[in-house]
């Protein structure tokens, strides 16, 4: 089993990425998002699950243990095949998903492409009390929405959740209202505590 990967990238499109490993080239496949967050030449460190078919071996990657942990549970769900289990990392969050599951807010996958009502529906009924502890709510509380939508901004950007939380937490501890109820405010904020570089990329 290969349970992590660290190495060079060698290529990135659409859902996958080429790490080179001592020289050999490894296909993993990943949200797009984190494709497009991995320029090729920087160093990659994934944690992976590699599904093993009569036809196929797939190697998929994500960049915290919490979205391969969520990965191997939705895959657990009947009807929700790998594609479709990266599909919902792709659109959520791992706080986002124990969000919805905690609410049965069912919704939430629907508007995943490729989950249609009864799948969404077994999401919620199947991962209730599944989910670990750390993932049932955001570190931020009070200011949950706007926090919440500049924490999907800097994902979508490239950060990994851990890195962008942390710059969102040290920005509501710190700052005034002013900057921490207005989603622009914020991500200027929360991104001038990350820097230039794109933690969730490997840079």
């Amino acid at each position: 089993m290969i349970s992590s990967l660290r190495g060079s990238v060698a290529a990135a499109s659409g859902s996958t990425v080429v790490i080179e490993v001592g020289g050999v080239g490894l296909k993993v496949s990943v949200t797009p998002q984190l494709a497009l967050s991995l320029p090729i030449g920087s160093t990659a460190h994934l944690f992976t699950t590699l599904i093993v078919r009569e036809d196929d071996l797939a190697l998929f990657g994500f960049t915290t243990p919490d979205e391969l942990e969520i990965f191997d549970l939705l895959r657990g769900v009947t009807g929700v095949g790998p594609k479709s289990a990266l599909g919902v990392l792709g659109h959520l969050t791992p706080t986002q998903i124990a969000s919805a599951v905690a609410t049965e807010d069912d919704a939430a996958f629907r508007r995943v492409s490729g989950i249609g009502p009864k799948t969404a529906k077994l999401i919620v009924v199947q991962l209730t009390g599944k989910l670990d502890v750390r993932m049932q709510a955001p570190t931020v509380t009070a200011k949950s929405t706007t926090a919440s939508d500049v924490l999907i901004a800097l994902i979508g950007l490239g950060w990994s959740e851990r890195d962008a939380q942390a710059a969102i937490d040290d920005v509501v501890d710190t700052a005034d209202a002013s900057v921490t109820t207005a989603v622009p405010a914020l991500l200027r904020a929360a991104l001038t505590r990350l820097g230039p570089q794109r933690s969730g990329a490997g840079r």
